[in-house]
């Protein structure tokens, strides 16, 4: 399923209670995510937290953590014709979740030229995608999402999720080649598969609430990207994650 188009090289990163950053070449840049947090109102996740204790919260989000790096694994397996599997609760269910983005949302790719992809855009910011391909003939970034159950459009999280697409784009445009739009293939607990896509004008929109964005972090970041300690010292790979491979599908 991969086509070699582009030679994409990667970053590792590094993640703080500052947030997370990517090392390229000699500085650390701000990832997308990052980026995005700075201008969130996040009120609602302490009055969540206190609704619901912060135990059983911690325990909530660790779950969705897990399967959503399961999902992620599952679907980058499969994407380069290789095979995953997890035991666990979460990998089982994660499982299915991402057989259900490949039955659902895979029918408009028509070629894929990288899966976890590192990006940068000049000395500004960096980050990784799901996938970067051909979908309806047209090159996009495509991310992969879970979620506990079905979103609407109109979501603060799914309009997120639009920008940092547009970053990834820009991102991948002024890095390797132009970007037309973005796609997010999503899939809830109980197996309802979702699509969102952005292009022309609504992806111009996005790609203009990104640099917003990314200018409001620039204005009121206390510290410019810093130069980067030693590799071995500070990094750790995109890929550390604990799997069980070599099982069947």
């Amino acid at each position: 399923m991969l086509t070699k188009k582009y030679t994409y090289v990667h970053y590792d990163r590094e993640t703080k209670k500052s947030g997370r950053s990517y090392l390229v070449g000699e500085k650390k840049l701000p990832s997308v995510t990052t980026i995005l947090n700075a201008s969130k109102d996040t009120s609602w996740l302490k009055k969540w937290q206190e609704k619901v204790g912060i135990e059983e919260a911690e325990r909530i989000k660790n779950e969705a953590s897990l399967i959503g790096s399961e999902m992620h694994k599952y679907l980058e397996y499969y994407v380069q014709d290789k095979r995953y599997e997890s035991t666990s609760n979460e990998g089982q269910q994660a499982r299915k979740m991402a057989l259900e983005i490949v039955k659902s949302g895979f029918e408009p790719i028509t070629e894929v030229w990288g899966t976890e992809v590192s990006l940068h855009h000049t000395d500004k910011y960096a980050g990784a995608t799901d996938l970067v391909c051909l979908y309806k003939g047209r090159p996009v970034i495509v991310d992969f999402k879970q979620t506990n159950k079905p979103c609407q459009e109109y979501y603060s999280k799914v309009q997120d999720y639009y920008t940092q697409l547009a970053a990834y784009g820009e991102a991948h445009t002024s890095q390797y080649g132009p970007i037309e739009g973005g796609v997010i293939l999503m899939c809830s607990r109980d197996l309802v598969f979702q699509k969102f896509e952005i292009f022309d004008d609504k992806y111009e929109k996005y790609k203009e609430d990104w640099w917003k964005k990314y200018d409001h972090f620039k204005a009121t970041s206390e510290q410019p990207p810093q130069e980067s300690e030693p590799k071995d010292e500070t990094s750790s790979s995109e890929n550390e994650q604990s799997s069980h491979q070599q099982s069947p599908q």
